[in-house]
């Protein structure tokens, strides 16, 4: 059995979006094998963007009650979710911000010496990203950047390895079959707490 914890990263509140329903796929999947399931749905919390430096170095403003929540689920988890659409290239400012919140020092990295220790060694990803265009044109033509900088400058960053993604694309023009096929997987990534 391992610990999942789901971010939910599409900013909008009404759960009528392909990314709620790869999230309620995945969780299916993963509680039909026992799996413990932590969801935490960005568009629901009110939270601060961060506006300098000190503020995520030292904690000034302090994270807000009503993250540290999710703090705790992503140090408790062995698993971590990310789903969110592509928003002008990369995730929504929204994930973003709530990102620069939870992952400051103290939870997800430390500064001891020359070089910032990574906090969040031990626990794997999976990164889920829809979009209106062909993921291998996100892929090929665009060089998956933000989903390069996500794996590597954020996650790769606080320790957080192997992370792995699935790109889901056209989901505007995707027939009924083919977001079928997308649940059933998201399902036995589920529950096989990939």
């Amino acid at each position: 059995m391992k610990r999942i914890t789901i971010i939910q990263g599409h900013p909008t509140p009404d759960r009528h979006h392909l990314c709620h329903a790869l999230q309620d796929a995945y969780i299916a999947g993963a509680r039909s094998e026992c799996h413990h399931v932590t969801s935490i749905e960005i568009a629901t919390l009110d939270f601060p963007l961060l506006q300098s430096q000190r503020d995520w170095q030292e904690g000034a403003p302090a994270t807000p009650a009503g993250l540290r929540h999710a703090q705790q689920a992503i140090r408790d988890s062995d698993h971590i979710v990310l789903i969110y659409p592509l928003w002008l290239g990369t995730m929504p400012a929204l994930l973003k911000g709530f990102l620069e919140q939870v992952l400051r020092p103290g939870i997800a990295l430390s500064y001891e010496g020359l070089y910032p220790k990574a906090l969040l060694k031990g626990k794997s990803a999976r990164v889920i990203v829809t979009m209106g265009m062909p993921a291998f044109a996100y892929r090929w033509y665009f060089g998956g950047h933000s989903l390069t900088s996500l794996k590597r400058n954020i996650l790769g960053f606080v320790g957080i390895h192997p992370v792995k993604h699935n790109l889901f694309g056209m989901v505007d023009k995707a027939s009924t079959r083919r977001r079928q096929a997308w649940l059933n997987k998201m399902r036995l990534l589920g529950e096989t707490a990939r």
